[in-house]
């Protein structure tokens, strides 16, 4: 059975629960461990948190690094078309964009009256060769944990579901 610790020893109608050493209650989750979504959104959490420790000297958020992925490996796309790779709706990619040109790490150039090809700056270039080589270390800690052949098995089988 697995189990997690929440705190509080009594439940809510005040009788005695089972607790761990730490004086935690200790929660049935065997149902959610054998659960595709809930292991995915685990290894999210993981993941994610190992991001924001890595990418907080850079101040880049998951959503930003990609959108400078994309724009710096794709300079000129418009911002609908940056937004729709990454399957981020239009008007969070707004913001999102302001926040990187605000910082000067993105322009906009026109393109006609109501689009913009969205460019880096030599500020975004520089930013975005810091940011590749965090998550290559990133990417090279996760590989070691997965061991040997443990990337491609765990990308083919995302790849299946996605």
């Amino acid at each position: 059975m697995a189990q997690a610790a929440v705190g509080g020893k009594l439940d809510m109608t005040g009788a005695q629960v089972r607790s761990n050493n730490h004086g935690h209650r200790v929660v049935d989750l065997s149902d959610l461990e054998t659960s595709i979504g809930y292991r995915l959104r685990l290894a999210q959490v993981a993941l994610f948190s190992d991001f924001f420790r890595a990418f907080a000297a850079l101040e880049l958020r998951p959503a930003q690094f990609s959108a400078l992925i994309v724009i710096g490996d794709n300079p000129g796309l418009n911002q609908s078309e940056v937004a729709a790779s990454l399957g981020i709706q239009r008007a969070n990619f707004v913001a999102l964009i302001e926040r990187l040109e605000a910082r000067g790490l993105v322009e906009r150039r026109p393109i006609d009256r109501r689009s913009y090809a969205l460019h880096l700056t030599q500020p975004g270039e520089a930013l975005l060769a810091r940011a590749r080589a965090t998550q290559h270390e990133l990417e090279a800690r996760l590989e070691r944990r997965l061991g040997p052949g443990g990337k491609a098995q765990l990308m083919d089988l995302l790849g299946r579901l996605a």
